[in-house]
């Protein structure tokens, strides 16, 4: 399993809008593309000068099915994010490999 995490920092000011809109159209598009097992948002709990931080992180089932996401569909989606709320959010993006799962 691969797990695809992005970090966002956003900025206070349009935190709510940018919230709300990752929740009800851009995290429920990425999943659209069939390319992920399930998708969840966490807020990072740190204090941060200038916004908020979250990690987004989409479980995929193998590296061929991540690089089919990154070269046909994250470009669009991270373009539409990009245009959306330019200037006003830093985000990196994180690639794992789940060695282990571990349940109760």
């Amino acid at each position: 399993m691969i797990l695809y995490n992005v970090t966002v920092n956003i900025d206070h000011d349009v935190h709510d809008n940018w919230l709300r809109w990752m929740q009800e159209v851009h995290i429920p598009e990425v999943m659209q593309t069939g390319m992920f097992l399930e998708a969840r948002i966490s807020k990072i709990l740190a204090e941060e000068e200038g916004g908020k931080s979250y990690a987004i992180q989409y479980l995929a089932k193998d590296m061929e099915t991540y690089e089919t996401y990154r070269d046909r569909f994250a470009p669009e989606l991270q373009k539409a994010h990009t245009e959306k709320f330019a200037g006003k959010f830093v985000a990196f993006r994180t690639l794992l490999r789940v060695e282990n799962s571990f349940y109760p």
